[in-house]
């Protein structure tokens, strides 16, 4: 099943949003690698794709996990959360209706 996994980031997490982007996108490329990637991105704080020092206000993936259990383990041994990019991540099922 679907689940989307939807992060806030904390105040002025910006450097640490930066120094552990690799291992963030890492662990996103390997799920894509998989198939079981539908979409990742990030939200930024200013109407603009780069948001330079205005940073990020969260991210939201949607994945494939066999279970809602592993979709949160699987959100909570995110890079982000460790470095305490992320001040909450909240994750539910998602059906996916178009395209």
């Amino acid at each position: 099943m679907w689940y989307v996994i939807e992060a806030r980031d904390a105040e002025n997490s910006l450097p640490r949003r930066q120094a552990n982007r690799p291992a963030h996108i890492a662990r996103l490329q390997a799920l894509l690698d998989e198939g079981r990637l539908l979409v990742a991105g990030a939200c930024p704080n200013i109407d603009n794709v780069d948001p330079g020092p205005a940073g990020f206000s969260g991210s939201v993936i949607i994945a494939e996990f066999d279970s809602l259990d592993a979709a949160k383990a699987w959100a909570q041994a995110d890079p982000f959360v460790a470095a305490g990019v992320y001040a909450q991540v909240e994750v539910r099922p998602f059906r996916k209706a178009l395209p």
